[in-house]
């Protein structure tokens, strides 16, 4: 398991099962560890997420492709990373 701090001083964690998760849907964030998890604790833009307490996170970055996703999920002042993945544009 892997941690950061999010901009808000939450902590988040990626767990092993979601990181298999997202390398398995999205093979091209593999090395790109470091990067997903920088974008939780310094994004280039955050925004609420789709469900309530979800918020998400990118990272502008040359590779894999312009952005990187990450959504996370917040319970009792603690999140965990749900997926992520590369996006060309940011929505």
């Amino acid at each position: 398991m892997w941690e950061t701090v999010d901009p808000d001083g939450r902590r988040v964690v990626l767990s092993f099962d979601r990181w298999r998760h997202i390398v398995e849907e999205h093979g091209e964030l593999e090395p790109y560890r470091r990067s997903l998890l920088a974008a939780v604790s310094a994004p280039d833009r955050r925004i609420p997420g789709r469900w309530t307490d979800e918020e998400w996170f990118y990272l502008r970055t040359a590779h894999p492709s312009r952005w990187i996703k990450v959504a996370v999920h917040f319970e009792d002042g603690e999140g965990r990373i749900v997926t992520a993945f590369p996006r060309r544009r940011f929505p």
